[in-house]
């Protein structure tokens, strides 16, 4: 399968990413996951490998590359064991450096874009407000047109670099009175007047600064609108396919690392004089769930190589989501059954990815909203079009 999608390149660029990652970041994941903050210097030395840009143009410092290398930077990062970590670096490269790729002028592009991807500054999506998650035209925040500026209030949670980042692209309502088709996108630097942020304490993904964001009579110049006015609904919705997607191919990803993980496990321990592996009922499950993980990439390769076409793949990326995050649970939950009460020892790499794994059917839209789109689209016959 994999000379269907990946080249020799691409080969060489994964095992690149491997020996990278072995020797800068998983030295200093345990600390991270301690502490909660991903120290700077990983992010400029990410940059400099060009691992930031691998999707944004080479006019703004990036490379330019087929949308596979995003998959092999996605799946060799869940590889590690800290979601958290690999929470910060792609939501960074992959929502806020996405919406400053596609709306962004050129201005925009040359502060924020370029020095995101040499890693010199980070950024956060902010979409998500506490009395609203995934029903995104439900947002309070509001941004109202004075003069020259817009004055922002209201608030955003659960927003990943909500602490770190050095700005961020925000959507609120610039006509509140046309529900979601008066939503605008902005970006806006972290120190602008009025911004605050604090901390959340999270189940899992705990390298991760996870905040709630507040908005106080914000005032940011109109210079600061990415887009056009009222055109933000669209424009989130268009990326959310990639969003989705992107939580897919980590859940496929974390679910090979977890097999792999656990026969090696079962390879070694033994029970009544033979390795566990060997044991029917759980030789059974274990390739149940190898099987499922498997169809599930085959799914996410097949729907990368289409959004990578220039398809709107809004109906399979949200499946790949829906399915692929459900599966990783579930072989989460299995394979730290297999290691017994090893699996529940916070020294084993279980305990982390089944708290880590938990956050896939949550966050990016939940899995009961998921198959409500797939409903409308599938057994209403609603066709989703892509921003004009």
């Amino acid at each position: 399968m994999n000379a269907l999608f990946f080249t020799e390149e691409h080969q060489l660029f994964r095992k690149s990413l491997q020996d990278f990652l072995k020797k800068e970041v998983v030295p200093h994941i345990e600390g991270w996951e301690k502490s909660g903050t991903v120290d700077r210097f990983i992010w400029k030395k990410m940059g400099d490998m060009g691992y930031f840009g691998l999707a944004t143009p080479e006019e703004y410092g990036g490379l330019g590359l087929d949308l596979f290398y995003t998959v092999i930077f996605l799946e060799e990062m869940q590889k590690i064991n800290s979601c958290g970590f690999a929470a910060n670096m792609w939501a960074h490269a992959y929502l806020a450096m996405t919406h400053l790729t596609k709306e962004g002028n050129h201005e925009q592009k040359e502060k924020y874009l370029t020095p995101s991807a040499h890693g010199d500054k980070i950024g956060c999506l902010c979409i998500t407000e506490p009395f609203g998650g995934s029903d995104v035209s439900g947002m309070r925040t509001t941004a109202v047109k004075v003069g020259d500026t817009y004055v922002l209030n209201g608030s955003k949670t659960f927003i990943t670099n909500g602490v770190y980042s050095d700005y961020l692209v925000v959507a609120a309502k610039t006509a509140p009175e046309l529900g979601n088709k008066g939503i605008s996108i902005f970006v806006i630097d972290r120190d602008t007047p009025g911004i605050s942020a604090t901390k959340l304490d999270k189940l899992g993904w705990r390298a991760s600064d996870t905040a709630e964001i507040a908005f106080d009579n914000v005032t940011i110049p109109t210079s600061q609108l990415m887009g056009e006015e009222n055109q933000g609904f669209p424009y989130i919705m268009q990326h959310f396919s990639l969003e989705r997607l992107i939580m897919g191919v980590n859940a496929h990803a974390r679910s090979e690392y977890a097999l792999e993980y656990t026969l090696n496990y079962m390879n070694e321990r033994t029970a009544f004089g033979q390795s566990i592996s060997k044991f029917q009922a759980l030789r059974h499950s274990f390739v149940q769930l190898a099987s499922e993980v498997e169809m599930c990439k085959t799914f996410n390769y097949t729907t990368a190589k289409r959004l990578n076409d220039g398809e709107y793949v809004v109906k399979e990326a949200t499946m790949s989501k829906l399915i692929s995050t459900k599966v990783a649970d579930e072989v989460m939950y299995e394979c730290l059954q297999f290691l017994g009460g090893y699996g529940y020892m916070e020294e084993y790499p279980l305990a982390r990815l089944l708290r880590d794994s938990r956050l896939g059917p949550i966050g990016g839209g939940t899995s009961e909203i998921l198959r409500e789109i797939l409903a409308k689209i599938i057994i209403d016959k609603k066709e989703y079009k892509p921003a004009t």
